[in-house]
C-alpha cells in the first residue's frame, strides 16, 4: 500500500446517511486503524495509523498528497494517535510519549513517559498554541473505565520537552477522559470534549476555570473548526459527527460511521476530514 495511488480523490462520491443535501463526500480506504488527521499548507493530509492495538512498533503515519497519491511517511511507532503540525515538524501522541517527526519522516522522542508529572495512561489528542511554543496533550486515562482517576490535560514546552499539568481529575472531578482539543486564537482558551461524559468544555488557561458548553456527544473524540465558523465534534461510539454553531445550536451533520475518530480540517477550513478507525477509511466532507 505504500506506493498505492488513491483512485480519484475527486471521483466516486459516496453519500452517507445523515448528510445534508449539497455536501460532497469522498472516501479513501485501506488504512489500518486510522485515528487522527492533520493537513499542512501544501495540501498534504497526514493520517496516523495505530496498526494492531497494544503491539509496539507497527504504528505509522501515512500522507496523501494533493495529487491523491498515498505513501508511507513515518513508521516504527507504537500506537500513534493525535497529530499536530508546528512549522516543518509533525508531532505525534504515541501511546505514552510525544514524538517529533521531521520532513524526512525520521522521528525523535520529544517527551517520554518519565517527563510527565504522572505516568501517562492513554495520550490521545494534540493541539499547539498559535505561537508555536507549547503543545497541549490530552491523557484519557483509563479510557475503557470512564477515565478512572488519571484523566488529565498537559502542556509540553516544544523547545525543551518539559511537561507540566494544566488540569487533572484530582483538581476537578469533571476531568474524566479528556479527548479532542481545540485552541482559540487568543491562546487563552482551550476547548475539549470528554470521551467518558460526552460533554464539551471551555477551559480558561489563565485561571483553570472550566465551563460546560454543550452535551450529548457520547464518546466524544475529535474537534475541528470550519471556515463557516462552526465547531465540529465527532462521537466515536455512535459514529456521528455534530456541529456547534455560534448560536450554540447543536446539529447532527453526519452519521453511519463505524467509529468517527479524531477529525480535522484542511488549512482553508472548507473540507472536514473524518477518520473511521474500525472501517479503515478517511472521509472528505466539503463544508458550506
Amino acid at each position: 500500500m505504500r506506493k498505492a495511488v488513491i483512485g480519484s480523490l475527486v471521483g466516486s462520491l459516496l453519500m452517507m446517511s445523515g448528510l445534508a443535501s449539497g455536501h460532497e463526500v469522498q472516501v479513501v480506504k485501506g488504512f489500518k486503524n486510522p485515528e487522527s488527521v492533520v493537513a499542512d499548507k501544501a495540501g498534504n493530509i497526514y493520517v496516523s495509523e495505530i496498526g494492531e492495538f497494544g503491539k509496539d512498533g507497527d504504528g505509522q503515519v501515512s500522507v496523501i498528497g494533493p495529487d491523491g497519491k498515498r505513501k508511507l511517511f513515518a513508521q516504527g511507532m507504537d500506537d500513534p494517535k493525535g497529530l499536530a503540525l508546528v512549522g516543518d515538524d509533525l508531532y505525534v501522541a504515541d501511546k505514552d510519549r510525544i514524538l517529533r517527526v521531521g520532513k524526512d519522516g525520521k522521528w525523535t522522542v520529544l517527551a517520554d513517559k518519565t517527563a510527565f508529572p504522572a505516568v501517562p495512561q492513554f495520550l490521545n489528542d494534540l493541539e499547539p498554541d498559535f505561537a508555536g511554543k507549547y503543545l497541549y496533550v490530552s491523557d484519557s486515562g483509563d479510557i475503557f473505565n470512564q477515565g478512572g482517576t488519571t484523566g488529565a490535560i498537559y502542556r509540553v514546552i516544544l523547545e525543551t520537552g518539559k511537561v507540566d499539568t494544566v488540569i487533572n481529575h484530582q483538581q476537578d472531578a469533571r476531568i474524566k477522559a479528556p479527548n479532542g482539543l481545540w485552541m482559540d486564537d487568543t491562546g487563552e482558551t482551550l476547548i475539549y470534549v470528554d470521551y467518558a461524559s460526552g460533554l464539551l468544555y471551555k477551559l480558561d488557561l489563565l485561571n483553570r476555570h472550566l465551563i460546560e458548553l454543550a452535551s450529548g456527544f457520547g464518546g466524544g473524540d475529535g474537534i475541528a473548526l470550519g471556515a463557516n465558523k462552526k465547531l465540529y465534534i465527532s462521537d466515536y461510539n455512535s459514529g456521528k459527527v455534530f456541529s456547534l454553531s455560534i448560536e450554540d445550536e447543536v446539529k447532527l451533520e453526519m452519521e453511519g460511521f463505524q467509529s468517527a475518530a479524531d477529525i480535522g480540517v484542511t488549512r482553508d477550513g472548507k473540507i472536514l476530514l473524518i477518520p473511521d478507525m474500525k472501517a479503515g477509511t478517511v472521509t472528505w466532507r466539503h463544508l458550506h
